[in-house]
C-alpha cells in the first residue's frame, strides 16, 4: 500500500492536469505551438500511458490497454504531429483518463492489489517515480501554453507603464573553498536514477553569484550589442545566431514606444527588472557570460556554473532567488559513477547519449515536487521555450593577487 501523502499527490497532479485541459478550448488542446512541444492532448495522456504501463503491464501483466495506446505516446513509434493528430478529442480524452487513472489510484491504495515484493515499490519508488513524472508532464503542458499566448496576433495597443532599464552587470557572490563534496540524491526513494548514486566531488575554489542574470542586466548586454558582436559567441553559438537570428529573449516583446515587456500565461505584462531572466538559450547564456567577463575586475573571468557548483552552493544555503527561472548549467548531462537505470534505461540513459545540457533549479511553474538540489533537468543547447535564465560563477579572489 502507497503511502496515504504521496497518494494525495499523485491525485492532486492528475487534477491539475485535468483541470488546465479542461478550462481550455478544445481547438488549442489539440494545437503543437511549437515543434519542440506536443499538444496539451498528448501530454494529458502521456502520463495516463505512463501509469497503464509501469502499474498494470510491468507490474500486474495486463497490457491490454498499454498496447492500444503504444503508439500514440511512445517516442518514435509515429512521428509526434501524426500522434497528436490520432488522439481523440478533449472531453473523450478526460473521460477516458479520469477512469483509468481512478483505477491506478485504487491499486495503489489497496493493499494486495500490486505484487508488495516488487523491489520497484519498496519504499514508494516506483510511486515517487510516477508523481514526478507527473509533475514534469505538468510543467511542459503550461509551457504549451506559454507559447500559445506567443502566436497570437499582436494588435499593437500594448503600452507598458513600468519601462525596463538596463544596468550593468554586478552580483553579490559567495565564495566556497577547493574541496571534496558529495552530490547526488542520499538513496531518497524520491530520487531519479540520473541522481544516483551519491558522489564524492573534487571542486576548486571558486565564487559564485548569489542571484541569477536579472531581466535589467540582460537588458544592458542587449543595449551593448551583444547579440551582433561576433566575438562573444563560440561556434556552435555563432552557427545558431547565424540561423536563428535572434536578438532578444523568447518571452520578451516590444510596444510601440520601443519598450521590453513579456509574454506570459496572461499575456502581456511588464519585465521586473530584478526578476531572472527566463527565455534563452544555452548559447545566449554563455554568449552573456562572455560579456560580463569583459566588463570589470570583478566580474572577470565569469562563466557559466558547473551543475557540481550549483548543487554545493543550494546544500550550503548561498543561494538566493532560486528557482525563479531553470539555469543553465556549463556541462553536459552525464551518468554518475555506477549508475543504474530504473525503472527501464528510457528514462535517463537515452538522454546521456544525446547532446543535452544540465539545468539546475526550477522556475515559477515547477511543482514542489521536483525542487531539489540533487534534482537534473536537462535541454537541447538551442531549447528556448524552457523557462531557463542564467546564473554565473567567477575565480576564487585570490586569483586576483
Amino acid at each position: 500500500m502507497t503511502n496515504p501523502a504521496l497518494l494525495g499527490q499523485l491525485t492532486d497532479l492528475h487534477e491539475m492536469q485535468r483541470d488546465l485541459l479542461a478550462t481550455r478550448e478544445a481547438m488549442l488542446c489539440d494545437h503543437r505551438p511549437s515543434p519542440r512541444l506536443a499538444s496539451l492532448n498528448w501530454y494529458y495522456g502521456r502520463g495516463v500511458y505512463l501509469e497503464l504501463l509501469w502499474l498494470r503491464e510491468n507490474l500486474n501483466r495486463d497490457d491490454d490497454l498499454s498496447q492500444r495506446v503504444r503508439h500514440l505516446f511512445t517516442e518514435g513509434a509515429l512521428p509526434l504531429d501524426e500522434q497528436c493528430r490520432q488522439l481523440p478529442d478533449r472531453d473523450h480524452l478526460i473521460h477516458w483518463a479520469t477512469e483509468i487513472r481512478d483505477e491506478h489510484i485504487r491499486l495503489l491504495a489497496t493493499p494486495g492489489a500490486l505484487p508488495a515484493e516488487h523491489p520497484w515499490l519498496q519504499d514508494d519508488r516506483l510511486a515517487w517515480y510516477l508523481l514526478q513524472e507527473q509533475a514534469k508532464l505538468y510543467e511542459n503542458m503550461l509551457l504549451v501554453l506559454y507559447q500559445s499566448r506567443l502566436q497570437e496576433p499582436d494588435d499593437g495597443r500594448y503600452r507598458c507603464t513600468e519601462p525596463l532599464e538596463p544596468v550593468p552587470p554586478a552580483w553579490e557572490t559567495r565564495e566556497l573553498s577547493q574541496g571534496h563534496y558529495r552530490i547526488g540524491a542520499r538513496d531518497e526513494p524520491r530520487a531519479y536514477d540520473n541522481e544516483l548514486p551519491p558522489q564524492a566531488v573534487e571542486l576548486s575554489s571558486y565564487r559564485i553569484a548569489l542571484t541569477p542574470v536579472s531581466n535589467a542586466q540582460y537588458l544592458e548586454f542587449m543595449r551593448q550589442e551583444g547579440y551582433r558582436d561576433e566575438t562573444l559567441w563560440n561556434e556552435a553559438g555563432r552557427s545558431w545566431l547565424n540561423e536563428q537570428r535572434r536578438d532578444h529573449p523568447e518571452y520578451w516583446r516590444r510596444d510601440s514606444q520601443g519598450n521590453w515587456y513579456e509574454i506570459a500565461l496572461n499575456g502581456a505584462t511588464p519585465l521586473p527588472p530584478e526578476e531572472a531572466v527566463t527565455g534563452v538559450s544555452l548559447h545566449e547564456a554563455q554568449a552573456f557570460a562572455a560579456w560580463a567577463g569583459r566588463q570589470s575586475e570583478l566580474t572577470e573571468g565569469a562563466i557559466l556554473q558547473h551543475e557540481y557548483q550549483w548543487e554545493m552552493a543550494a546544500r550550503s544555503g548561498v543561494l538566493t532567488r532560486s528557482g525563479r527561472s531553470w539555469e543553465w548549467c556549463g556541462n553536459p548531462l552525464h551518468p554518475y559513477p555506477q549508475f543504474e537505470p530504473f525503472p527501464d534505461n528510457t528514462v535517463s540513459q537515452e538522454a546521456f547519449q544525446r547532446a543535452l545540457h544540465t539545468l539546475k533549479g526550477g522556475s515559477l511553474h515547477t511543482p514542489k515536487v521536483l525542487r531539489r538540489a540533487s534534482f537534473r533537468h536537462w535541454a537541447e543547447p538551442d531549447d528556448r521555450h524552457h523557462l531557463a535564465g542564467i546564473r554565473l560563477v567567477f575565480p576564487p579572489r585570490h586569483s586576483w593577487t
